[in-house]
């Protein structure tokens, strides 16, 4: 199995001991994934720097809010069967049959459903010096605004401000 040393070194056996711990994954899985004997897996309960580590991976898991989202997938996971079933059962009644499809669709969107508005703008000064500045004014959204070409380059969307007759 090796020494003491090379588990509390191994981040990935303490996460999932940690996984374990939460009842996020399985005796089972664990014990499958690093092919575990029972022996073996007795001597882990018994490795004091080795549970001290798991412990603190599991209060950093905790901290940081890996732990409460992988719980939250899981459980999303579960939902989704759930609802799977309301929104397939013929005895259900419709409007509950209707908003399990809804939420099972919010569920399956990967993504914002539509651009940003071609009235959104994002303007960039970059100050040269001697009151010379580069002022680049474009819109965030994808549709074009009168005039304004998608497949311009960056040079010709530039507008360069000229001070004491020089331009920039």
């Amino acid at each position: 199995m090796g020494n003491a040393g090379s588990l509390t070194d191994n981040l990935e056996l303490i996460t999932d001991c940690c996984r374990y711990s939460e009842g996020l994954l399985s005796e089972a899985a664990v014990r499958k994934k690093y092919r575990f004997d029972e022996a073996t897996w007795k001597r882990l309960a018994s490795d004091d720097p080795l549970l001290e580590a798991i412990e603190l991976e599991r209060t950093r898991r905790i901290r940081s809010g890996a732990a409460k989202r992988e719980r939250a997938q899981q459980l999303v996971v579960k939902a989704c069967e759930v609802l799977g079933e309301i929104a397939l059962d013929p005895d259900a009644s419709p409007k509950h049959r209707i908003d399990a499809s809804k939420t099972l669709d919010a569920f399956a969107d990967n993504g914002p459903t539509h651009a940003p508005t071609s009235d959104e703008r994002y303007t960039i000064v970059i100050n040269l010096g001697n009151d010379q500045k580069l002022r680049i004014d474009k819109a965030t959204g994808l549709v074009p605004n009168n005039s304004e070409i998608l497949d311009v380059t960056p040079q010709q969307a530039i507008e360069v401000e000229e001070k004491d007759g020089e331009t920039w």
